[in-house]
């Protein structure tokens, strides 16, 4: 059998009841704001990470000189700086249809490969939101093997902004004009 309760017992288990009830409502309302206050708050970063961004104006300085860093790099065979602004996926081809890898650029960088000049000329560099290209003439003057080669030719080298910053993605080179001139 049921005890019957009190008018003083019942308003005690009321109060108890509606305590409980409104410390509920308040957890949940406190849970909601620091949500709401935390999703906000991202927002407004990624905002603001977005608009911090460099200018085109800046990017287009900053890949011009990481083209000609490259260009160096190759030049005094440096794998190691070729590695850090060549892209994994990285391809390069030639007028001549000839295609290189990173790896494959890494390896020319270890070998037998001694250059005289590996200089920019005419450098242009147009930037599209996260992806630059570079167009350029380059004067290549090295031996390989006992063996001179010596021309001149453009390319036009496209350069992706990654979280790890601007990388060489993709290299096409033309073929050397036929008179070599320059």
């Amino acid at each position: 059998m049921k005890k019957k309760l009190s008018v003083s017992e019942c308003s005690d288990t009321q109060s108890a009841t509606a305590r409980t009830a409104a410390m509920e409502r308040s957890l949940h309302f406190w849970l909601s704001m620091l949500f709401a206050i935390g999703l906000a708050a991202v927002i407004i970063l990624a905002t603001a990470a977005r608009t911090v961004s460099a200018s085109p104006e800046d990017d287009r300085k900053t890949v011009a000189a990481l083209d000609k860093e490259y260009q160096a790099a190759v030049k005094s065979n440096d794998a190691k700086t070729m590695a850090r602004i060549l892209a994994d996926d990285f391809v390069l081809v030639t007028g001549s249809g000839k295609v290189y890898t990173k790896a494959d650029m890494l390896n020319d960088a270890n070998g037998d490969t001694t250059y005289e000049e590996n200089d920019e000329d005419v450098q242009t560099v147009r930037v599209w939101g996260d992806t630059a290209v570079v167009t350029a003439k380059l004067w290549e003057k090295y031996t390989v093997k006992g063996e001179l080669h010596d021309h001149r030719f453009w390319f036009s080298d496209t350069y992706v902004r990654t979280p790890a910053g601007w990388k060489y993605v993709f290299g096409q080179s033309s073929l050397p004009p036929a008179n070599n001139a320059k």
